[in-house]
Parts: C-alpha cells; sequence; structure tokens
C-alpha cells in the first residue's frame, strides 16, 4: 500500500489539472463543458489538492462555494485517510 499510494495520487492529481484545464478551456471556447459533478468526484477521488490550486492559478471556478468550500474539506479527507492507511502498515 505504501508504494502505491505515491502513484495512485499523481495518477488522480495530473487527471484533475488535466480536466479542469480543460473545462476552462471549455468555458472559453463556449464548447460543452465538464459536468461539475466529474470535477467534483476527481477531487473526491484523490485529486482535490492539485485541483484546488490548478483552479486557483487558472482563475476557473473561484467563486463556486461548492469548489472552494468542498476541495479543503476533500483534503482534509485524504489526510486523514492517508495518515491512517500509513498507521495501520506500521502497527
Amino acid at each position: 500500500m505504501k508504494e502505491i499510494l505515491p502513484m495512485y495520487f499523481l495518477v488522480i492529481s495530473a487527471l484533475a489539472v488535466w480536466v479542469t484545464l480543460a473545462d476552462k478551456q471549455a468555458a472559453k471556447n463556449r464548447d460543452e463543458r465538464v459536468p461539475e459533478i466529474w470535477l467534483l468526484l476527481i477531487g473526491l477521488l484523490g485529486g482535490a489538492i492539485a485541483e484546488w490550486v490548478c483552479m486557483k492559478l487558472a482563475r476557473h471556478k473561484t467563486r463556486r462555494r461548492t469548489f472552494m468550500i468542498g476541495l479543503p474539506i476533500f483534503m482534509g479527507i485524504h489526510l486523514v485517510v492517508t495518515i491512517l492507511l500509513l498507521l495501520k502498515e506500521f502497527v
């Protein structure tokens, strides 16, 4: 588990950044957008930190409370779960 966790977070974070930037580009071009539920799901599955940073830097969805409150909550959940998983490995 200890070896898989960093790779998982790296992949899901890259996906979060890619999808966020794709949605930002679609918004600029008035194309079909990525549904917000998908952005939130990717954040919940582990991409919250990367997605939040990307949204702040790209100025995308920064006025949406769902994202500016929800993603930090997901970050806290990820931190707690990661700590518990790592502690379980050492016990």
